[in-house]
Formats: C-alpha cells, structure tokens, sequence
C-alpha cells in the first residue's frame, strides 16, 4: 500500500481514496472509504485507455462477472462507473496478502494446511461453477487469504462457460503453469480447468516452486503439456490429489464436490494453526487520505471526476499509520488485484526491502551482500530457492546458449540472457535489473557469481528483449577491482541464473532464478 500521489483524485464518485493499493498497465486500484465508513477496493480505468474497446469490454465483463457471482469465496461487487470516464468499479475490501505472497515470505504449507487449503478453494470453486462461470486464471496471486478463508479474486478474464476461450490477442487465457492442457492446445475452457488450476496453485503452497518450473512462457506450457508437475517431497496423499487435479485428460479430473469430499476436513482452514498467522500479515489500514510531503494541490482539470470539485483532503500524517508488523512485506492483497507490479506502486520490495538506501542514485553494479545461496538444478528444472521478491506479473525471461540457438547466431561457448515485459507498462518509475551468472563450483556456496549492470526493466520499449551475452557482458567487482567472467567451458555443468531488481549497488533482492547446462565445445 503507497501513498497516494499528487495527480491522484482526492475521490472516486463517493468514495473518499485513501492509498494506492497498486498499478498497471491499465489502470490504478485504491483504497477507498465509503461515505458511511465502509472500505472498499476502487479500480480505476487509465484515462490514456479509455478509448480501446477491447480494454473497456473486459472491465465491464468484470465488473458484471462480480455482481453476478454472490459468493462467500469472492468479494462482491459494492458500486460501478461505467457509463463515462473515469470507469471504475468498487469491491468489498479484503484485508490479507496473497497465497503467493504468503508462501514467498513464510514458506510452504504443512500438509494438513493445503489438504484444508484444497477443500474451501475447491468449495469456492463449485459455488462460482454454480453461476455459469469459470474463472480462467486462478493462481498463486488470485488467492487471497483473509480471515474467513481464502478469496478468489481477479475476474477480468472470468467468461460464461458457453464463451470462447481466446484473448483479445488471440493468447489463450491464464498463467502459463497454471492454465490446463486442453485449454493450450484446444482452446477448451471449462470447470475441469479450473480445477487444473487449482492442483497447480496448491502444488505451488506445498513445495514453494513453480508447479511446472521456470523459464519462458512457451516452455513452461510445453511442459504443462507433456510432463509431469513438480510435486518432490510432498507427502503422498497429497501428491496424488495434486496430480489427479492436473491430469492430462480433463475428463479424468474430480470435480471441486469430489475433491471436497476426498480432503475429508475436520477443522475449517481459519481455524488451522498454520493459517490463522498468515491472515495477520495484512497492512494496517490508514485512516486519513496519504499523500507524499509537500504534495502540490490538485487543480481541478487534474480530478478525473465529474461536477463540483469535493473538499480538499486532510493534511497528511507525519508518521506512516500503515507500518506492518516485523518480518511482513509491502504488498497488501485486494479482492480484485491483477495488475499490481511489485517494486513499483504496489508490489513488494519498492525500496527495495529494509533498509533501503534510495541515496546512492541508480544502481550500477550490484554487490555481494551475502544473499547468493540460489542454485539451479537441471534434472528439475528449478532452483533450491524461490525469488526473494516477487517479478512484475508479465516479466518474462529465457536463457539460449550457443548449442541450442536454432537461428545459429550465438557462438557455441556463449550464453544469451534475456528478459522483457510481455505488455507495455506505461509511466512507471524505473525498476532495475542487474542478473547475476553463477558458475557450478560457486553452487555449494553463498559466494557471489558474475553480474550484468543494473538496467531499467521500463526504459524504452519494454515489450522488446533486454539480452546479454555471458561472459561478454558479465564480470565480478569484488574489492573494487574489475575480473572478466571465465568462459562456459572452463566450468561446464549447471550454471545458475538470478534476476535480481536492485534500488542501489548495495541493496538488491532476487525476483527470478533459472539456470542453463554449459555447452560443452567452446568457441
């Protein structure tokens, strides 16, 4: 949760904002208050794409998805703007973090807990299904865990079963390692993949690793595909209700009544001991409208809302009322969250976590500050530790060395890495990448590998790939001298590739890690 900015409205139709709960590509979510003191989560159109009808046509499909779905399991919609600019729509406000947040900061779920888990998602599931509807993109960051139990949140993809199944863009919806076989290779949506979906967010709270490993997007959906989901030390039982979730053939999946009934519960999950911690991870909600110190006052061309100009808003806190307890990060989960980019308006690790030091200006190259302990595993296709912050949602990343490069251009000895954002995300402060290369023989150990300098994720056009050549691009700088990175072949094996978004040379936090098999021939 941020502040709210100087070109933020001071309200939404009678909603009084009171932060900036996150931003995208298309558009702002804040957190309002009604006139009668009720919280609500207000999404907001970007006015730059109000004049594209396919942008329009999804937001009204979502605002008409929540009215129509009167769910325990989902937040139901409160008030709508949707007959001229600025569109909106206005939730319940739904105060927890999100299961993906959850397992990030506190690490996989007992076995009890996702079987629990499992249950009242799949309970959820069946009480949408009821409505004719599908969800289309439940995930890890869909799931919201409040105190009543666990929300599915962003239906902005959400269709009636009966619709077609394809994007605007011709893409096939969802998340690659999540989206279900039938709907990648047939452009079959129905309730079955929901349930795929589910097995693999599950899959996700039970071991803390991508369901189907990482990588670009086209191989993660090819394994999705072909192969088998990651389920490496969980307990049997509950491995064998994940991959019955995610078999191949949608006909062979359970349905949520089924899975409700082969998690046989005793206990409902808010009560799980394991749960009840997560729900307080929630921030603290202010009680003012926040706006950053010595923030201009609004003229009235800049209130994308229509009529008299409102009152002017309290003079804002000295002190920041929404602190989280110790350990907690800054990203606050909503009932209708999609677009939220971590670092940047909303996600975690804007300052990049404690004790950031904005001071230093942009970072240049990273260093050690002994949080190097990633190592890829190649058999597996993943790495022995998650991201210690989470990606923006649509940051996609790929490794091709010279010996699988089909168009031959990259020499046999090299590594090309690369990294983009799928959509253009438009006017958002810089958010630097620096990768770090590390070689087999630094895998056993916290030692700091070869790093790339720190580039902006947003500068120029983002939706083309950022890529470097290992070991052209790369170098180690410890001590304060410069040593070139040894060439792949004097150390072939696993090598391990991190993403990391740095806020200065010293402080950095990894949002990826993959990795790539050294060719074997040198240049």
């Amino acid at each position: 949760m941020d502040a709210l900015r100087a070109q933020d409205p001071p309200r939404i139709g009678d909603y009084v904002l009171l932060a900036r709960i996150g931003a995208g590509g298309m558009g702002v979510v804040y957190l309002g208050r009604s006139p009668g003191g009720r919280l609500v989560a207000v999404k907001v159109v970007r006015e730059e794409i109000t004049g594209h009808p396919e942008a329009l046509a999804r937001f009204r499909r979502e605002a008409e998805t929540v009215r129509a779905v009167r769910s325990a399991y989902t937040a139901n919609l409160i008030d709508a703007g949707l007959d001229a600019a600025p569109y909106w729509i206005a939730t319940e406000y739904v105060a927890g973090p999100t299961l993906a947040r959850a397992v990030r900061e506190r690490g996989p779920f007992p076995g009890v807990t996702c079987r629990r888990l499992v249950a009242a998602m799949a309970e959820g599931l069946a009480s949408v299904h009821a409505y004719g509807v599908t969800h289309r993109d439940l995930k890890p960051q869909n799931v919201l865990l409040g105190s009543q139990g666990p929300q599915l949140i962003d239906f902005g993809i959400a269709r009636g079963v009966e619709q077609t199944a394809l994007t605007q863009d011709g893409q096939a919806p969802g998340t690659p390692g999540f989206t279900a076989p039938e709907v990648l290779t047939r452009n079959e949506v129905g309730a079955a993949a929901d349930v795929f979906a589910l097995g693999a967010t599950v899959a996700y709270a039970a071991t803390g690793r991508a369901p189907f490993g990482g990588g670009d997007a086209a191989a993660v959906s090819y394994r999705a595909v072909h192969e088998e989901i990651d389920t490496d030390g969980v307990e049997p039982g509950l491995a064998a209700l994940i991959r019955a979730c995610v078999e191949k053939d949608p006909a062979r999946r359970p349905g949520p009544a089924e899975l409700v009934r082969w998690c046989a519960v005793d206990t409902a999950l808010v009560d799980d001991p394991a749960y009840q911690p997560l729900v307080a991870m929630a921030d603290v909600v202010p009680d003012t409208p926040q706006r950053p110190p010595n923030a201009p006052a609004l003229a009235i061309h800049d209130l994308p809302t229509q009529g008299p100009p409102p009152s002017p808003p309290p003079p804002p806190s000295r002190t920041n009322p929404w602190l989280v307890a110790a350990g907690v990060g800054a990203v606050v989960g909503i009932a209708v969250a999609v677009w939220l980019l971590p670092g940047n308006g909303g996600g975690d690790g804007g300052n990049g976590g404690e004790g950031g030091d904005k001071s230093e200006g942009p970072p240049g190259y990273i260093q050690d500050i002994g949080t190097s302990r990633h190592a890829w595993n190649g058999l597996r296709e993943s790495c022995n530790l998650p991201g210690e912050e989470q990606p923006p949602l649509q940051f996609q990343y790929a490794v091709t060395t010279g010996k699988n490069d089909p168009s031959g251009e990259i020499p046999l000895g090299k590594a090309e890495i690369g990294y983009r954002l799928k959509n253009e995300e438009p006017n958002l402060p810089p958010y630097y990448v620096s990768v770090e290369v590390k070689p087999p023989h630094l895998l056993d150990t916290d030692d700091f590998g070869y790093v790339s300098k720190a580039t902006d994720l947003y500068e120029g056009d983002e939706t083309r790939w950022k890529n470097l050549v290992y070991p052209d691009d790369f170098s180690d700088r410890a001590g304060g001298k410069v040593r070139p990175a040894p060439p792949l072949a004097d150390d072939p094996g696993e090598w391990t590739v991190v993403y990391h978004h740095a806020t200065s040379d010293k402080n950095h936090r990894s949002v990826v890690c993959h990795g790539f098999m050294a060719d074997t021939v040198s240049e």
